[in-house]
């Protein structure tokens, strides 16, 4: 018997590694002998650094950069195992979490850090770079990314503009003399699993603008101000980078980085399967079990264990779903590829007792399935 373990993480309770973990140690219960192939994933947010660096045997490493309001944090990044891809979630720099709620103003933040941590990661003599988006903290356009790299925005007297987004309606010139060419030679991946352009009513500033500290009146100057940034950029450069597909994510970083960097913005989940090598990894398995914290019907859209299914479904694997949550409408993803999707939890319990108890009911979870397959 071959089992393919291939979950997300268990947001605040579980590592995907630690799933994969628990999910071998039910197994084995039932089926002693069983070959059990861990292969960590993630979507392209948070975890996505841990999943791949643990399914590749790479390296983790931290580096203090510049925080969204500009003090000092300590943010990671890794290496994968083939020594030449390096892998940043923008959020470990620049995310939401980095900024105490009463102090959130998409105005001010910026992705300095970001930037910081590419140039880390140039550093390290890589030929690929993936940077997963999600989790920001700012509105800035990857204005402050460019100026890590050593672009200068400028206003119209030739003095460089401060961080944030609400200063790029003072910017008339992109200064790239000093940008590091470096990120030019090597092939960049952006996990990006929105589809909005970078302004107007489903732009940046307006859909997210909010959940970001942003007033009414601060996400018409932003919305504007990334405007300006665009014409700029276009009227400089003959680059459109307003209406590229996933241009607003991370509050436009999606358009900076397709602009200036020619990165490709694709959904996390394919970018983490293919250098995770799951599709090689699932041949001649007889089982996929995959799940993640909660599954319901926005699952469908670019999720782990929707991702997972498809590509067993080609090789008619049977995927087994595990989740700490089952919502409602849940029946289309059994036209995805899923055979099964159960959850973990052994009866009424609190979100404490859940998240502290999730190893242990995963595994107890796995061993009946097992049981179950093992009559078959």
């Amino acid at each position: 018997m071959k089992f393919v373990l291939a979950p997300d993480s268990f947001k605040e309770s579980m590592s995907a590694k630690e799933v994969c973990i628990a999910m071998e140690k039910g197994i084995k219960k039932v089926f002693k002998y069983a070959e059990c192939v861990h292969v960590p994933m993630a979507d392209g947010g948070e975890g996505t650094i841990s999943s791949l660096v643990d399914a590749t045997g790479g390296k983790i490493y931290t580096k203090e950069v510049v925080a969204p309001l500009g003090n000092k944090v300590v943010a990671k990044f890794g290496i994968l195992g083939d020594k030449k891809t390096g892998i940043i979630e923008m959020a470990e720099a620049s995310g939401l979490h980095l900024v105490h709620r009463e102090k959130r103003n998409p105005l001010i933040t910026t992705t300095y850090g970001t930037g910081e941590l590419i140039k880390e990661v140039l550093d390290k003599g890589v030929e690929n770079i993936i940077i997963g988006l999600g989790g920001s903290a700012t509105n800035d356009g990857g204005a402050g990314m460019l100026q890590a790299l050593g672009a200068k925005l400028l206003d119209n007297k030739g003095n460089e503009i401060i961080f944030g987004g609400g200063s790029l309606g003072l910017l008339a010139k992109v200064d790239l003399i000093n940008f590091d060419k470096r990120i030019l030679n090597v092939a960049i991946e952006v996990a990006c699993d929105v589809k909005n352009p970078l302004t107007g009513i489903e732009g940046a500033s307006n859909v997210f603008g909010p959940q970001k500290g942003a007033t009414k009146d601060m996400v018409e100057i932003l919305d504007s101000n990334l405007k300006n940034f665009a014409q700029v950029v276009k009227n400089q450069f003959k680059i459109e980078i307003d209406k590229v597909e996933g241009a607003g994510a991370a509050g436009g970083l999606g358009a900076t980085l397709a602009g200036f960097c020619n990165a490709k913005l694709s959904k996390g989940i394919d970018i983490v399967m293919k250098y995770s090598n799951l599709e090689e990894k699932l041949k001649g398995s007889n089982y996929v079990f995959t799940g993640e914290g909660s599954v319901d019907s926005q699952t469908k859209f670019g999720k782990t264990p929707v991702g997972v299914s498809m590509l067993a479904k080609k090789y008619n694997i049977p995927v087994i779903v595990l989740a700490g949550k089952v919502g409602t409408e849940i029946e289309e993803l059994y036209k995805l590829g899923i055979t099964a999707i159960i959850g973990i939890l052994p009866g009424v319990v609190t979100l404490e007792e859940a998240l502290l108890n999730g190893k242990i009911n995963i595994e107890k979870t796995t061993e009946n399935i097992s049981r179950i397959l093992k009559i078959k």
